[in-house]
Order: C-alpha cells, then structure tokens, then sequence
C-alpha cells in the first residue's frame, strides 16, 4: 500500500541518524552509503520538488500562508509519484497552520516519533540555528516557532513550541505509531533500530540489520561529514552530526537555563523520563487526640 512513513521528531532529536540506518537498511549494500544518496530512499517533507506542480509561481516566491495551503496536497503528490512506501522526514508539528492541517492523514500509513530531553536539544538548536542557548529557550517555548525554508531547496516548518510537538504526534491515533526515545537510541541502537526493521517488516536478519547499525553509527557519520560534507549542514554549524550523546547539558547549561526548560516542559519531559514524577499533595498527618476527664 503506497503512503508516507512519516520520521518526525523536533529538530536536532536524531531524525537524520534514522533516515540514514532505514537506508542502509533498505538498500542493503555493501559498504556504508553516502550520505548524499539518504533522499533515494528517505525523502524531507519541505522539499520544493512535492510542490512544483501545484503552482505556477517558484516555489520559492510564495508566501507562507500559499505553502501552508499547499502543504498536504504536496504530501498526497509526492505518493502519487512514488506508488510506493515512503520514509519522509518532517520537523512540524502534528496541528493546523494558518487553518490548515501541516500533515495529510489520507497520505500517511504510519509514523516514527522520536524524542530527545529539550536541554540537551537545546544546546544542538542553538548550534544549528547560530543562536544563543537563551534565544534557543524562548524559541523551544514559542507555540508560533518555525523552521526557515531555503529557496530552490526547501520550505518552512511550523515546528511550534517543543511540548506542543511532542504531545501533538505522540497522540498520533490513525494509523500505527512508534514512539523512540534518542536515549534508548544511543544506548541499545541494536535493539532500538532492530525493533523499527522488524515492526515494519523490513527484515528480520539480524546480519543486515547489524550491519546497518554500524553504517550508521555516529563515527561512520562524523568520518562521511568530514571527508565528503552534507547538503543538510546548517551555515551556522561547523558540522551536522556533532557529538552523538546524551546528558551534555550538565556540563553545558546553567542552573538558569536547565530551570526554564524545565519549567516551560515539565509535564512532557515527565512523560518520558526526563524528569521524576511530580510530587503528590502531602497526605495530613492525623492528630493524635487524648481524651479528657470532667473533674467534679
């Protein structure tokens, strides 16, 4: 049945790395693939080509709002073209812009969610986005926050604020969703990864899925970067895949900073193990009371 896979998570959460195992795995070559040749098998949902033939204009001269428009319909043209399953990575959020739904449930026939603790993404979206760790904050926290698009590349992304995006396609419910923490990710990728070949029935040989794992290992992707650059390095980055762990925000952040993103996201990052469960209301400690005698 031909639809879209959807890879969705908030920018910097581990998108990419995915992207790059499910095509290793699907092609199953021999040696690592390049990263120049991940969109032969997983595709990005902002790029230009779905909406082409829907405008006469250069994609890259319509408003925000014409795309907005566009949107679902560039995603329902981009399974009429491949007839196929298509892995599609996507950064927006699971909800309306400017009243019209971001992604096309018609097109859709399932959904990989990953998530990643918003302080250590924080530190990545500053670096990708060349802003400052507060700036990157306030942004996580802005229901309106979107993703530019690169003209003759990509469109927007209406990425809303982090808590929105997680909630919005966690409680995805129309067609199968699997949900991946990056920190399971980095700690068993050959469980994690393995479990994704297998629920979708890609393969269950666990020599090829091991293999891919290793193509797509952060030191495979770091080595690739560094030999041969990627088309998805954001200007303001000195490289893409930058150090591939989790817990960096300890050292990175401050007392400050970790509290704000822990106040805007308590409850999602309680949700997921980011932070402990919320105190209970303290139970009253009965009264001891002492009966009393009448003196006559």
């Amino acid at each position: 049945m031909p639809g879209i896979l959807w890879l969705a998570s908030y920018p910097k959460s581990g998108n990419t790395w995915m992207r790059v195992f499910l095509a290793n795995l699907i092609l199953n070559e021999a040696e690592p693939l390049a990263l120049q040749r991940i969109n032969e098998v997983c595709s990005s949902e902002p790029n230009e080509v779905w909406f082409k033939d829907l405008t006469a204009k250069p994609v890259g001269e319509l408003s925000d709002k014409k795309i907005a428009a566009l949107r679902t319909k560039a995603q329902e043209r981009a399974v009429q073209l491949n007839k196929n399953v298509i892995p599609m990575k996507t950064h927006s959020f699971l909800g309306k812009d400017y009243g019209h739904p971001t992604i096309s449930v018609k097109a859709t026939i399932g959904v990989i969610y990953i998530v990643r603790d918003p302080r250590d993404v924080a530190l990545s979206a500053a670096d990708h986005y060349g802003l400052t760790v507060d700036q990157t904050i306030e942004m996580m926290n802005d229901k309106a926050a979107r993703g530019r698009g690169m003209p003759g590349n990509t469109v927007y992304e209406r990425m809303s604020s982090w808590s929105d995006h997680v909630k919005s396609w966690t409680g995805w419910k129309h067609t199968p969703l699997q949900v991946l923490r990056y920190e399971d990710m980095l700690a068993d990728p050959l469980g994690q990864f393995g479990g994704v070949a297998r629920k979708l029935g890609i393969t269950r040989d666990e020599t090829r899925i091991r293999r891919a794992v290793e193509f797509s290992s952060f030191k495979q992707l770091q080595a690739q970067e560094s030999k041969t650059g990627f088309v998805e390095k954001s200007v303001n980055s000195q490289r893409f895949f930058r150090s591939g762990r989790s817990g960096g925000w300890r050292d990175k952040l401050s007392p400050a900073q970790a509290a704000a993103i822990e106040r805007d996201h308590a409850v999602q990052m309680r949700r997921f193990g980011y932070l402990p469960p919320a105190a209970g209301p303290k139970k009253a400690t009965p009264t001891k009371t002492t009966s009393s005698k009448k003196v006559s």
